[in-house]
């Protein structure tokens, strides 16, 4: 199970042969071994051009052919026991516990998605039966859903497993019936390999094509690119920057052929303090508030990097309460050099500001990649004029927005860009203003949460991790849940079509045994 810095094309570990890179220590700076070769134009060509060639033969295997494989990868994943663990914390710098815990999420995943797999429901089985003595005849039609084809993932910086090579885009997309060739990210290249070789030894236990699940290395964003225009990419699934999300955009869009991006991107995830609930309880929520915050080093895409409440004696001590949890923070290592500056230079921009003040700092932390938790805190005037607030600061970092009154609250609100979540904390006396806000928020935000804070994503059949631009480059998906399948579909009618020619999902003996729309009535198996 050891990792000697290769990439995996069609199952099979490659050298790439345009330079190496290495992995780096963020707690120490340090470089870890081993060098990892870079694929070259080449590299990414066989591996999309086999992802391509394995497509009609993978998606044409048996529910239970397909749900058999993502849990044979979620036991190999398993299976690479504390190596995998031990070379996560080393570069990415995350504790033990937290990463036990990714783990744990990413076999979750693919094993929910196996349950997905083999339910069937995803397929969609829609059945208009023929009509030949309307006028004028109706043909027979039915309707069910395959994959879109190969799919580009790029794995994230900042969950080395769970949204990474063996993460809810790849494993959605494999579900969907697509193969995946997977860009691994730099920061976490020895995990990268250790997954993508327990991928491969799933992929040959089950005698699946080899083109199915491929992995390459690049620096930079010439390898990306290259990935998303080859024309045998159907979709791409990415978790990062807004910056690195439009550039793949871009490239998508201005393909022969354009392509869905399904990119996670950039968030502030606002919470509404109600005024009730601060009167009865702002202590705990300023405390639960600043451990949100702070939670891996503020490096959640749904970390609360905003709270808004109104003026007030009782915001005052919410204000007070939040700094003094705050200061009493540690410095946290950060997961990446690159994440750290970027931390740092928002940090210094929100400085800069005219009519924005630093609350509080957290504790100093060892290393070259610590970041200080900050906290700041303005008018709600302040903030509608002056755009660079609406930017978000990747890190342990929030606003305080103190607002007029209820009105300024919602002018606020209303004013807000796209945001993967929206948290409002009421008491029913706050119902009135509450009821004001939430269709607000439904259309500010792809999940809404009362009472909590936004850090933690259940993977579930409910879930919506997603939103409108700008915290997703496509608002009607989600990226964790059972419902992120619905990303690599697309559907296809069958007119007229011999019984002996359809795809089982819609044969009259439902052999499937699914539960299936009937001429506009749901009919059991």
């Amino acid at each position: 199970m050891a990792f000697d810095g290769s990439m995996i094309i069609a199952g099979a570990a490659v050298r790439g042969a345009a330079g190496t890179v290495r992995a780096i220590d963020p707690a120490s700076g340090a470089e870890l071994a081993p060098p990892f070769g870079l694929a070259s134009a080449g590299d990414v060509e066989r591996a999309c051009t086999l992802a391509d060639a394995a497509f009609d033969a993978y998606r044409a295997t048996s529910l239970d052919e397909r749900a058999a494989f993502l849990e044979a990868i979620a036991q190999e994943i398993l299976d690479l026991g504390p190596q995998l663990i031990e070379r996560a914390m080393q570069e990415s710098g995350l504790p033990q516990a937290r990463l036990e815990g990714e783990r744990g999420r990413t076999v979750g995943q693919l094993r929910l998605f196996a349950k997905v797999v083999r339910d069937g429901h995803f397929l969609g089985a829609t059945l208009d039966g023929a009509l030949p003595d309307r006028v004028p005849a109706r043909p027979d039609l039915r309707l069910c859903k395959i994959g879109l084809g190969p799919v580009a993932v790029f794995g994230a910086s900042n969950f080395p497993l769970a949204f990474s090579v063996g993460g809810g885009d790849t494993a959605s997309a494999l579900a969907a019936g697509c193969p995946v060739v997977v860009k691994a990210h730099n920061a976490h290249l020895g995990t990268s390999e250790l997954v993508a070789r327990a991928i491969a030894r799933a992929l040959a236990s089950c005698q699946l094509p080899a083109g199915v699940f491929s992995m390459v290395i690049g620096e930079g964003r010439s390898v990306g690119q290259q990935l998303v225009a080859h024309p045998a990419i159907k979709a791409v699934g990415f978790t990062g920057s807004r910056q690195g999300g439009m550039a793949l955009v871009r490239v998508a869009n201005g393909r022969h052929e354009p392509i869905p991006v399904y990119a996670e991107m950039s968030s502030v995830n606002p919470v509404f303090m109600l005024p009730h609930a601060l009167a009865a309880d702002g202590g705990q929520l300023a405390q639960g508030f600043v451990d949100s915050l702070t939670m891996g080093a503020g490096q959640f895409c749904t970390n609360p990097g905003m709270v808004l409440a109104i003026a007030g004696a009782d915001t005052d001590r919410f204000f007070a309460a939040a700094a003094a949890a705050l200061q009493a923070k540690a410095g946290a290592t950060m997961l990446t050099p690159g994440i750290h500056q970027a931390y740092q230079g928002g940090v210094a921009t929100l400085d800069a500001l005219q009519g924005v003040s630093r609350l509080a700092a957290g504790q100093a932390g060892a290393g070259s990649c610590a970041a200080t938790a900050a906290l700041y805190a303005c008018d709600a005037l302040t903030y509608m004029a002056t755009p660079a607030l609406e930017d978000e600061v990747f890190g342990p970092c929030s606003l305080l927005v103190r607002c007029h009154d209820q009105a300024e609250m919602l002018q606020v609100a209303q004013r807000l860009e796209g945001q993967l979540t929206a948290t409002v904390h009421a008491l029913p006396a706050d119902q009135a203003l509450a009821a004001r806000l939430l269709p607000v928020l439904e259309r500010k935000a792809g999940r809404i949460l009362f009472n909590g804070f936004p850090t933690g994503v259940e993977v579930a059949h409910a879930m919506v991790h997603g939103g409108p631009f700008p915290s997703t480059s496509d608002s009607r998906s989600t990226s964790v849940g059972a419902g992120a399948i619905d990303r690599f579909l697309r559907p296809v009618c069958y007119q007229n079509v011999p019984a002996a020619l359809l795809p089982p999902a819609l044969a009259d003996a439902n052999p499937l045994g699914l539960t299936r729309m009937q001429d506009g009535v749901p009919s059991a198996p």
